[in-house]
């Protein structure tokens, strides 16, 4: 009797793997996550300042990537000619200005 218990349970357990979308759900799921956290938000911030770089213009104050601070004075298509001081101009790589620093009488973006 208690071998025929035994050979029930193991009809009733089910004999075959997985289906196989199953085994790539894992890795599909990753992928969905490191697209939406890494790739897709620094996608977002490229395209930004490509546009803000595109958008540079005589007078605006610029934060070079060497710490430099200075108001462009002559812009074309690959360099900015920067015043860093009365008489002391330098040219750079628009690729290196990181950042264009707002007027000081503009308000901040939270207020």
């Amino acid at each position: 009797m208690q071998t025929s218990i035994l050979a029930q349970l193991a009809a009733a357990a089910p004999a075959g793997a997985p289906p196989a979308w199953m085994t790539y759900l894992p890795f599909v799921a990753m992928a969905a996550i490191f697209w939406f956290l890494i790739l897709r938000p620094q996608m977002k911030q490229q395209k930004e300042q490509k546009n803000k770089l595109a958008a540079l213009k005589k007078g605006d104050e610029v934060l070079t990537g060497g710490g430099l601070i200075g108001k462009i004075v002559k812009v074309d298509d690959n360099y900015a000619e920067i015043e860093l001081a009365q008489g002391v101009k330098v040219k750079a790589l628009k690729s290196t200005i990181v950042d264009v620093i707002p007027p000081a009488g503009s308000k901040p973006a939270n207020d």
